[in-house]
């Protein structure tokens, strides 16, 4: 991915029908939807495409038919490290390339057991690359199984071997991101996209690549918007104003996500069920109110920076 300007990865969701199967023409849509919006890059097979509850070969699927609809318009990555030992998940990253992927991207929670040590952390990874020879690799700070968050030296180091070239933040610590991005600075090739948009203006002046934030799922064409306009000073007021909308809101796009982002793209035009095979909670009508007045809010904002919806 270029760095030269600032990218929005959407963190995909997975479209399902009614009866629990992937849902590919809903996923053809959604994907046309986030290039419309303008996404820089594209990342299939992650937490919010419930990847976990996909199987080995829906996950190959899903990605496969993001990499064909996207034909080559911006870079795809996917989550590749699952259940198994080094020399499975090596496999599976291998099969996960050979799809078409621009990077293949590691689950730093599935490398080694939470009680293991950066040290052994370190072993199984340099094993993982050893035997993916070739394949461009990057981290995922995921929250499942659980979230580990690696050094700014353990970066730089992985980073220097050149087969590291992007990095899904959720530290939620600004000043961690800054150590990260001032150990990495050296390599162009390489690229930090923050998921926490509570300081996505600071975080785009620190220097990181772009953002990659479940905040896409409701409204990409903002995300996009403040990745383009974050250091004008002549829309200092619209930026700040952003920025306090994304605060502001944060509770709310997180409770039962991604039922509540399905049902924003349903209000939005999208034709997409609001089925997850994960169980994230009662989507009750105390939810739902949250999520109008949300679009009420998202239309107001649109109005306010001028910025046109995609439909």
């Amino acid at each position: 991915m270029s760095h030269k300007s600032k990218v929005f990865v959407p963190v995909m969701l997975t479209p399902f029908r009614e009866n629990g199967e992937v849902d590919f023409d809903g996923l053809t849509k959604l994907t046309e939807f986030y290039l419309e919006a303008g996404a820089g890059g594209l990342f299939a097979n992650c937490q919010s495409s419930e990847m976990f509850s996909l199987s080995d070969q829906e996950r190959l699927a899903v990605t496969e038919h993001v990499i064909k609809v996207a034909a080559g318009a911006v870079p795809v990555v996917a989550a590749g490290t699952f259940e198994g030992t080094t020399e499975q998940q090596a496999d599976f990253v291998k099969r996960m390339h050979d799809t078409g992927t621009d990077a293949v991207i590691t689950i730093t929670g599935m490398i080694v057991d939470e009680s293991a040590s950066d040290e052994a952390f370190n072993d199984h990874f340099y094993k993982l690359l050893d035997l993916t020879a070739g394949i461009p690799l990057g981290f995922y700070e995921c929250p499942l199984p659980y979230k580990r968050l690696l050094s700014s030296n353990q970066i730089k180091d992985f980073v220097d071997t050149g087969r590291i070239i992007y990095y899904k933040d959720t530290c939620l610590d600004i000043n961690l991101i800054k150590s990260r991005l001032e150990a990495t600075k050296h390599v162009p090739s390489f690229g930090l996209y923050d998921a926490y948009m509570a300081h996505a203006v600071e975080s785009l002046k620190a220097g990181s690549a772009g953002l990659s934030c479940i905040q896409g799922n409701y409204f990409p064409e903002l995300i996009v918007w403040l990745c383009n306009n974050y250091d004008d000073s002549s829309k200092a007021e619209e930026v700040a104003r952003v920025q306090q909308f994304f605060i502001d809101n944060m509770d709310v796009m997180h409770t039962v996500y991604p039922v509540v982002a399905k049902y924003f793209l349903q209000k939005r035009g999208l034709n997409m069920s609001r089925f997850t095979r994960n169980k994230v909670g009662d989507f009750n009508n105390d939810v739902r109110a949250a999520i109008d007045k949300l679009f009420n809010d998202y239309t107001e904002l649109f109005q306010a920076v001028e910025l046109t919806p995609v439909t």
